[in-house]
């Protein structure tokens, strides 16, 4: 059977995914097509059921909680750390909520994260790798970065107004979770499990396999040296990706019970997780 697999192309992301695109472990029988887009793109593609097994923003998750359920690994958390709204200047909240904020789209969990923090803001969406850029032109005083942007912003002179991953570690004591791994409800709980269990396999084989994964993952670095893409690897790709555990569950449901509490949030759905 032909699996449909969507997942960014950030180094991260084929990290985790390294061992299934070099067939480095036993895919039992399945075949994987690895379809590479923006986490945006994800978040949109789910809603249509596109794919079988997708990277989603935990904010886009309530959106699809019907047809999808949440594998236990793969995620990414930011454990006191994590999307980050840079700016050229000292900024105010107060400031930050008169003028369009740069995001890249209001499907990501940097997105929902900013509003817990900030309330309302005006905004508009520029693709992902584009924000440092239009900031350090002047285009949009403050900008919401992801990705390799958390490591890189100082290179164009641009000041961490605030982190949101150690803003929500600092007031609830757990990671931020940004990204998960969803898998389609009706391809059956028997293969649900399994699927599960060879996309586990296939994180535990890279972090086993550091230096052969983060070769693979240097192809899709966007010109990271090797020792800042190994970093921001190791950020994303820890022991919350091989298994989440119930601290991982725990701060998931936080996250978007109080984005429904702030109203950005309209309707959630309980949040299923695939138990092997």
């Amino acid at each position: 059977m032909r699996i449909t697999l969507g997942h960014s192309p950030d180094s991260d992301d084929a990290f985790m995914f390294y061992a299934l695109a070099r067939h480095q472990i036993d895919e039992e029988g399945y075949e994987f097509e690895h379809i590479l887009k923006d986490i945006e793109t994800l978040n949109r593609w789910a809603l249509e059921e596109k794919l079988h097994v997708t990277a989603i923003s935990v904010h886009g998750y309530p959106y699809v909680a019907r047809s999808y359920a949440i594998l236990p690994h793969g995620a990414s958390m930011g454990d006191g750390y994590g999307p980050m709204v840079v700016a050229r200047e000292e900024l105010s909240r107060e400031e930050l909520r008169r003028q369009p904020i740069a995001i890249p789209g209001t499907l990501t969990s940097a997105f929902l994260a900013l509003r817990l923090w900030l309330g309302e803001f005006p905004y508009e969406v520029v693709p992902f790798n584009q924000i440092m850029e239009a900031v350090h032109e002047g285009r949009y005083r403050a900008g919401l970065l992801i990705h390799e942007g958390q490591l890189t912003h100082g290179e164009l002179g641009l000041r961490t107004l605030v982190d949101l991953g150690k803003w929500w570690k600092d007031d609830t004591g757990l990671p931020l979770p940004l990204g998960v791994n969803i898998i389609r409800k009706d391809l059956g709980p028997e293969r649900m499990r399994q699927l599960s269990r060879i996309l586990h396999r296939s994180i535990e084989h890279g972090l086993t396999h550091r230096g052969q994964a983060l070769d693979y993952a240097l192809e899709f670095a966007r010109g990271m040296q090797r020792s800042l893409a190994d970093q921001f690897v190791g950020m994303y790709v820890n022991d919350w990706t091989l298994d989440m555990g119930e601290a991982g569950r725990h701060s998931i449901r936080m996250f978007l019970e109080r984005g429904r509490e702030a109203g950005v949030i309209a309707d959630l759905p309980e949040v299923e997780f695939v138990e092997e």
